[in-house]
């Protein structure tokens, strides 16, 4: 089991287990903290099993045979490998020698190929990790069609990031709630960014389309 309060300025808790999930599946927009969340976990477990203080409440952390991250976008093109290869090739690392007692963090699995491949792929390596492997593991990601997987799978749980829509614009609260995130608010994100109006609003008008 993994059960601590974390931070001191925006505290949020992590359960796993067999009855509340060992896969949780984590939604929401960009900037919100899904990655910051899932790298504290693993941080987390890696402190209490060196014997250093944890900045949490309590905690109760199980022993973890080894620690898995596939976050971040690099390639290799000395190597000849695109950011999409090294991708997989960190993420069969993953399927191929995690055990049941291993922790896994992975970051937006399958973003680097098309909608339907990456979400195929992603969809399919979830079903690995609970069925074949059933080891500890958080799951940041944009599809939120994977959220359908809490009704499929008996250890697979939905997490989201909170956020607040406040006059045409996003707040985020960097809070963990349970739930699945029902859109990623990426043009809230671009307009932070700079992206230009008519941009903007161009893609909200293209994004009404192909909801409808």
């Amino acid at each position: 089991d993994i059960r601590m309060s974390q931070g001191e300025f925006v505290p949020n808790d992590c359960v796993q287990s067999p009855e509340a999930g060992m896969i949780l599946l984590i939604t929401g927009p960009n900037m919100a903290g899904k990655s910051t969340y899932i790298r504290q976990v693993a941080l987390m477990v890696l402190l209490a099993q060196v014997g250093s203080f944890l900045p949490a409440k309590r905690a109760t952390v199980g022993i973890a045979d080894r620690i898995f991250a596939r976050v971040g976008a690099s390639d290799e093109l000395s190597r000849g490998q695109s950011t999409f290869m090294v991708e997989m090739v960190e993420t069969a690392r993953i399927l191929n020698t995690a055990t049941a007692h291993s922790l896994g963090i992975l970051d937006e699995i399958g973003r680097g190929t098309s909608t339907y491949d990456g979400l195929s792929l992603a969809w399919a390596i979830t079903e690995h990790l609970h069925e074949k492997i059933g080891c500890r593991t958080l799951f940041a990601t944009h599809y939120h069609e994977l959220t359908q997987l809490a009704d499929l799978l008996p250890q697979v749980a939905n997490l989201n990031v909170a956020v607040r829509e406040w006059d045409d614009s996003v707040v985020f609260l960097h809070r963990i709630i349970p739930g699945g995130a029902d859109k990623s608010y990426g043009i809230h994100v671009a307009r932070l960014a700079g992206i230009p109006s008519a941009v903007n609003e161009r893609a909200k008008d293209i994004l009404a389309q192909l909801e409808a």
